[in-house]
């Protein structure tokens, strides 16, 4: 069984769970790319419903909810399952690869944590609430700071300012190598010999097809040159090209 034949099993478990015992049930949280597997997955023949949360809208790791025919995504209660510890550093402002080996160095699993949001010297640290206490009780130090740990509401942390370049631009066909050259800035040329190399991701997942489709919404990364998103497909051109909105992230 390959790594992504496990993530399945281990999903439709929990699916069948919740639809069989009408309880709520949740994975630890899911990378992007794990998320986008699971979009990919149907549950025919259950009323369970699929929710996403991380914590907060800005998240990127997020947690995948299982909910039972009776509960309600907007009043259903996460934080019994997610919790916000704020971290105050004291002489220092610790860097996120500095918080996130300190908590690792406790013995907590990386899955079990989601984002960490960091302002000056204040970091704010999504976790699964089995490992909440384990933080608030053990965590003293990240790098060469003291620290002091307290659990919050999530409305008490900062919205995180999303930075991207809008682009606008048009493309023959949707192929992979003609879009990643718009949103970066390179040759198709380039674009497509990075693809051949297993540079390039299509949704979280290596891809080294050149010509493999690209739809609306798709996240694109190259190693070394960042992450962009096709925002949207417009009609087209007079030359019978597509009109293209996309994102890059700085």
């Amino acid at each position: 069984m390959n790594e992504t034949d496990g993530f399945k099993k281990r999903i439709n478990d929990l699916a069948e769970r919740c639809d069989r015992t009408s309880s709520v049930t949740c994975t630890v949280f899911l990378t992007p790319a794990e998320q986008y597997e699971l979009s990919t997955m149907a549950f025919p023949g259950t009323d369970i419903k699929t929710v996403l949360f991380g914590g907060a809208d800005d998240c990127e790791r997020k947690a995948a909810f299982f909910l039972p025919y009776y509960e309600d995504e907007e009043s259903f209660d996460f934080t019994g399952y997610i919790k916000v510890l704020k971290i105050q550093s004291y002489f220092g402002e610790p860097a996120h690869k500095d918080y996130l080996g300190a908590i690792l160095g406790l013995g907590i699993e990386r899955d079990r944590i989601g984002d960490i949001f960091i302002s000056g010297s204040t970091a704010y640290v999504f976790c699964i609430s089995s490992v909440s206490v384990l933080l608030l009780n053990e965590l003293e130090k990240v790098g060469r700071c003291g620290v002091k740990v307290t659990e919050v509401s999530p409305d008490a942390v900062p919205g995180q300012e999303k930075k991207v370049k809008a682009l606008s631009f048009t493309v023959k066909s949707m192929r992979l190598d003609a879009v990643a050259s718009n949103i970066f800035g390179i040759s198709r040329t380039q674009a497509a010999e990075l693809i051949r190399l297993g540079a390039v991701t299509l949704n979280y997942k290596i891809c080294e097809k050149a010509d493999a489709p690209v739809d609306s919404g798709a996240v694109i990364s190259i190693r070394g040159k960042g992450k962009g998103r096709v925002v949207e497909i417009g009609g087209k051109s007079r030359k019978d090209r597509l009109f293209i909105s996309a994102e890059k992230y700085l």
